[in-house]
């Protein structure tokens, strides 16, 4: 595992390194699919130290200079690491970082920018439940600005992120996640229900 600084996911060499070791992982696909599916991970990596700090009232800085992300050699990104207090406003600098990230990738593999953004979203809404604070998810994302509402929705006694983005998983010859946008409502809240409650 090698500690890299997550300005990296800027540089386009080193994105299309890390594309092209999704495609072992994943085999061959568009391009456009593998950078979504590596975000789709990468993304939740990159906003848990903010997110994580945020629920228990504190403050990191999110800017990607400030963030070092843990990258094993396979290319897969495990945990980020973010201990210097933020400069200014938090939800300006989340954008920057956030903004600067999709632009490389769109540019490097053709996923486009507003489906990128839907996986920031649902990255941070998962992040602050998991976290324990779901209800911080509005006025984050609000003061990040230019990314999709976040929302949830109750199965049985558990909440769930009603996911405004998919993956595309599917399209590298894997299930459809539990939580797919892309399959019939009845058909996602059947599989959260099992999932939740085991019914």
């Amino acid at each position: 595992m090698t500690a890299v600084p997550a300005t990296s996911i800027t540089d386009p060499a080193w994105l299309r390194t890390q594309i092209g070791l999704a495609a072992r992982r994943y085999g061959c696909a568009r391009p456009a699919v593998l950078g979504t599916i590596w975000w789709y991970s990468a993304s939740s990596v990159l906003v848990a130290p903010t997110v994580e700090a945020l629920a228990k009232g504190q403050a990191v800085d999110p800017s990607l200079p400030a963030i070092t992300l843990d990258v094993t050699d396979d290319g897969r990104l495990l945990d980020a690491h973010a201990a210097r207090p933020p400069a200014g406003e938090l939800g300006p600098a989340m954008s920057e970082a956030l903004e600067s990230a999709i632009a490389t990738i769109e540019q490097v593999t053709g996923a486009r920018a507003p489906a990128l953004r839907a996986i920031a979203t649902d990255s941070i809404a998962n992040r602050l439940l998991w976290a324990g604070a779901p209800e911080l998810a509005e006025p984050l994302l609000a003061s990040i600005g230019g990314l999709p509402k976040p929302r949830y929705f109750d199965v049985g006694p558990a909440k769930v992120v009603h996911r405004a983005s998919c993956c595309l998983i599917y399209q590298v010859g894997q299930p459809k996640c539990v939580s797919c946008p892309r399959q019939r409502p009845a058909e996602r809240a059947r599989r959260l229900r099992a999932a939740v409650t085991g019914t």
